[in-house]
């Protein structure tokens, strides 16, 4: 008997739900935008009634934007938290499908969520230490370590950290509501088109703003090599859809390493180091896929 999963990518501009057992298999998908939580979350449950309804669902899994806590021990375990996006703020996101369908259900970040779509069946298949990054209506970071997803106290935050801003070069302010001039309030998509006046898919090739985007990129990911020293980064999100951005950022990340990490992967093939998504578009609903499939399998 085939078993059926349910993912969502919830997003915080759109949801994607989908049913299926992997890239091959989707039975069903619907996509639709992210308005108020009950109107959203009521769309993903009724979407997946009709499912299980018609093929049968054994486990729910969900990629959700955060901050979230995803600690099963938690009394608010499948809340999303903190989050800037109004109305969402404490919203028991997980509970809710899970009540309604009565299925198990796995929750995490839509990175880390992303990430092991991009493990069992993208560009990270065969590691157990790599990183991905998304950078779109937001940018956030997770992966993998040692073959487990991170968290710890909560999870990882890589959009907030803090880069050096030389001001005189780049005067913006940054449009993160919490920290000003994080690596998200730099680089996401609201602050390029804050800052440059128009969104970042009408810019051309050769418009200042890549070069810019570039440089915050790369600190980025430079932190993230020194400090975790992952086997590959994977980085994806609407933003990188203009295609000089990739070799841009590779540049930047050689020269500002200097060198010091003696590593083939970064000095000789720096290509596959720092990649796109082997499931393009669609790591965060395959990767919710993953997750159910891990619920059952736990």
């Amino acid at each position: 008997m085939t078993h059926y999963y349910g993912g969502i990518e919830a997003g915080g501009t759109k949801f994607v739900c989908a049913v299926g057992t992997g890239p091959d298999d989707i039975r069903a998908e619907i996509r639709f935008p992210t308005t108020a939580p009950d109107e959203t979350i009521g769309r993903a449950i009724t979407f997946f009634e009709q499912q299980a309804k018609e093929v049968g669902l054994a486990a729910i899994g969900i990629g959700s934007f955060g901050p979230v806590d995803p600690d099963p021990t938690s009394p608010t375990f499948g809340f999303i938290t903190t989050t800037p996006k109004p109305g969402w703020r404490d919203v028991d996101f997980a509970g809710a499908v899970g009540r309604a369908l009565n299925l198990p259900v796995g929750f995490d970040t839509d990175v880390n969520v992303a990430a092991l779509g991009e493990h069992r069946w993208g560009a990270a298949r065969g590691l157990d230490t790599f990183v991905y990054l998304t950078v779109g209506t937001g940018i956030g970071g997770g992966g993998l370590i040692g073959g487990s997803l991170m968290h710890g106290l909560i999870h990882p935050e890589m959009g907030h950290i803090r880069l050096p801003h030389d001001l005189e070069a780049d005067p913006f302010a940054g449009v993160c509501p919490y920290h000003g001039d994080c690596l998200e309030g730099l680089a996401s998509g609201p602050a390029l088109q804050a800052r440059w006046g128009q969104p970042a898919e009408t810019l051309p090739p050769d418009h200042p703003a890549w070069p810019l985007q570039a440089r915050y990129l790369a600190l980025a990911l430079v932190n993230i090599i020194c400090t975790l020293s992952p086997q590959r980064i994977i980085v994806g999100g609407g933003v990188m859809a203009q295609p000089a951005l990739y070799d841009l950022v590779r540049d930047q990340v050689q020269s500002l390493l200097g060198g010091y990490i003696q590593s083939p992967a970064i000095l000789e093939d720096i290509e596959s180091y720092i990649a796109p998504p082997g499931l393009g578009g669609r790591s965060g609903v395959l990767g919710a896929i993953a997750l159910a499939k891990a619920v059952i399998q736990d």
